[in-house]
């Protein structure tokens, strides 16, 4: 029987590579967005899966504004632990297997080392917290679940730190990046083949899964300029230069090791995927010049 996927947060980065990998696949899937499918109103949700009866959910969807999180946390909360909540409740109910995309951001972010999947939580803003209730809801209600935790995300669907310093890049010869927050970004195109490989397994658990290597902000930055042929000059500065509303983790560096074990394949390494996504959003481009022409 052909598998039928679910796929929340469709209109994201990531929720929009992995309907096109799933369907490249010749699997069943369906993408929703929060307008047909809103993680605040459980009888709306359940609807849908009655309707469509997914074999499998991938739930990419999530409240996402890390800063405004700190003023809203009753939103935060209702989307990312509640609403996540729900939607396990209603994999149970419905004999599906959950995919929850989760976040660096569970983990204090202090020291130099790795964060293995079992390692101490200790979110240091509402953002994080939010998103390690959602780990805990879905362990709590679920056996069949995987929990995957990424970092650093850009994709082609949606704004992310690259386009940024692109766009940034045009205009200006020497730009200022923090240096003392290190991490792995995570490419998901890279991400959405993992996660179709991971659904059709039985192997269920919580899992890192980011590009191999780790870099900091100033040094993505710097990396990007050289694949585009930028001639733009990166100035490292500490996170106090640009205070946010949010406390980030220093440390973003997690370990593979689950991966590894269950027979997972590594993600690219980050420098390969930077220079793959860079083409991909020349190629979108070019194609949206054309047809906007035409």
């Amino acid at each position: 029987m052909r598998m039928r996927v679910l796929v929340t947060g469709v209109t994201g980065q990531l929720g929009h590579d992995c309907v096109v990998e799933l369907k490249d696949r010749g699997m069943e899937v369906r993408g929703v967005s929060s307008r047909d499918f809103p993680l605040t109103d459980a009888k709306a949700m359940r609807r849908v899966m009655a309707a469509y009866k997914p074999n499998c959910v991938i739930h990419c969807a999530a409240y996402t504004a890390v800063d405004r999180a700190e003023d809203d946390e009753a939103a935060c909360m209702a989307v990312n632990a509640e609403g996540t909540a729900n939607l396990a409740k209603l994999c149970r109910e419905f004999h599906a297997k959950m995919v929850y995309i989760s976040t660096d951001y569970v983990f204090p972010g202090d020291g130099d080392a790795p964060y293995e999947t079992d390692a101490p939580k200790g979110p240091q803003n509402v953002y994080g917290k939010s998103k390690l209730m959602g780990e805990e809801a879905i362990q709590s209600i679920l056996k069949r679940y995987f929990i995957v935790r990424i970092s650093w995300v850009f994709g082609i669907n949606g704004k992310n730190f690259i386009r940024t310093m692109l766009r940034l890049g045009e205009s200006h010869a020497k730009l200022t990046v923090v240096d003392d927050q290190v991490g792995s970004p995570t490419y998901t195109r890279d991400l959405s083949v993992l996660l179709a490989d991971m659904i059709q397994t039985e192997r269920y658990g919580v899992y890192h899964a980011t590009n191999e290597g780790f870099c900091s902000w100033a040094e993505l930055a710097a990396e990007v300029f050289r694949q585009a042929g930028m001639p733009v000059e990166v100035t490292p500065v500490p996170s106090s230069a640009y205070p946010t509303r949010a406390v980030r983790p220093k440390n973003s560096r997690m370990s593979k090791k689950s991966l590894t074990e269950a027979g997972f394949a590594l993600l690219p390494r980050w420098q390969d995927a930077v220079g793959r996504y860079l083409i991909e959003l020349e190629s979108w481009q070019n194609e949206y010049i054309t047809e906007t022409v035409l």
